[in-house]
């Protein structure tokens, strides 16, 4: 490790760990002045009470008992909400900790997404420190940091953890490392169902790499190992829903699951976006602000002020969101989906520019912009947090 790589992550980690000061303040405040007492358990600090609701609660079932043998079934035979919804690794990881330390699951499980989301603001500096520079990367990993959603890198929740994976995967992908890439992104496969977004992003990483053989000529090895990068995004989509189907004997267990929280219906691509952004803003007006942001967000990463994320970068900022239109429920969780979205930061701050191009943003106003837009997202963030962790039934909008 050089010198200036050293500096630069000093700064890094401070940055890091100041926004998470913040959040853990803004958590303390609503535990102590404005949280219904029954979610307190009296064993542990109330802030990891808080810290394992909702999501946790599931992760925490999965760590002390494990998946379900059978899929619970209602009166109606319908599958009800179940475990195998959550992928493993995470709750895996906790449990480890806890047969390590002997911590119970409320602390082991915020501890562990705690620190993947150092690892996971190392990684992601790093490799945006490669592409966009210094100040860029750092003002990056700062509206990371401060994201309205970034609470839920330090619960017992994967955000940490599938960022981390997916900056490990995305940073392979640029510096050609394909068998890792394909191991990393087979990896993801147990942590976050990214896999459609991911193989996109491998796809054109390949494509780029084979319109460049006339000056670099492709060895065999390397031929392989992009196939084989392929083929770990794709397979990544594939591996949890045979382990559930292995754990069940059910087929589409997975699937039926995830229709649990649907009320028994299943998922058709595109819907339930829709049918969220109508019922918010009108059937016309939704559609027009849909099409707006997906016409902002492509003008964002695709002109010249983000060609210095590279083509990797600019396509997982494009084809990601595309995705969650298509397969998820913008809910209250979107939120914290987005945050997947750090390649955009970079752009918003201005620094997303070649560091060769005349026209790249100077760094004073990189780090205006940073300062700016740090600030909304902490004042956003206290918002979303009033609103999704506090916990007063009946309502119950989880993060």
């Amino acid at each position: 490790m050089t010198r200036s790589t050293g500096r630069f992550l000093l700064i890094l980690l401070g940055l890091y760990t100041l926004f998470r000061l913040f959040t853990t303040g803004v958590l303390l405040w609503i535990v102590a002045e404005h949280q219904d007492p029954v979610i307190f358990s009296g064993e542990v600090p109330r802030y990891f009470d808080l810290a394992t609701l909702w999501d946790g609660a599931w992760y925490e079932r999965i760590a002390t008992e494990g998946y379900p043998d059978q899929l619970p079934v209602n009166d109606q035979g319908q599958v009800r909400q179940n475990e195998w919804a959550f992928y493993p690794i995470f709750p895996l990881l906790a449990k480890g900790l806890m047969l390590v330390t002997g911590l119970p699951f409320a602390v082991a499980g915020p501890v562990v997404a705690t620190v993947l989301g150092y690892a996971a603001a190392v990684v992601m500096g790093l490799l945006l420190r490669e592409r966009v520079g210094t100040p860029a990367a750092l003002g990056g990993v700062a509206l990371f940091a401060a994201f309205p959603a970034a609470p839920t890198l330090q619960v017992a929740y994967t955000e940490s953890l599938a960022t981390l994976l997916l900056c490990a995967v995305l940073w392979l992908l640029i510096r050609e490392r394909w068998w890792a890439a394909g191991a990393v992104a087979l990896l993801t496969g147990l942590a976050r169902p990214i896999a459609l977004p991911l193989g996109l992003v491998a796809l054109v990483a390949v494509i780029v790499r084979w319109r460049g053989r006339a000056e670099r000529p492709l060895s065999r090895r390397e031929a392989a190992g992009m196939f084989t990068a392929l083929a770990g995004c794709g397979a990544s989509g594939l591996i949890w829903p045979a382990l559930v189907w292995l754990g069940t004997g059910v087929p589409d267990g997975y699937p039926v699951t995830m229709s649990a929280w649907r009320q028994g219906e299943p998922v058709t691509p595109f819907a339930p976006t829709l049918d969220m952004v109508q019922f918010l803003f009108g059937d016309f007006r939704g559609l027009v602000y849909l099409v707006g942001f997906l016409v902002l967000l492509g003008v964002m990463m695709l002109g010249p002020w983000a060609r210095g994320l590279g083509p990797v970068l600019q396509t997982w900022a494009l084809a990601y969101p595309f995705y969650l239109a298509a397969a998820l429920d913008p809910w209250t969780s979107i939120y914290r989906y987005l945050i997947l979205l750090f390649p955009a930061f970079v752009v918003l701050i201005g620094g997303g520019w070649p560091r060769a191009d005349a026209r790249a943003t100077a760094t004073w106003l990189i780090v205006l912009r940073t300062v700016v837009i740090a600030a909304l997202f902490l004042a956003w963030q206290v918002w979303w947090s009033w609103e999704l962790f506090r916990f007063e039934p009946p309502r119950d909008n989880p993060p």
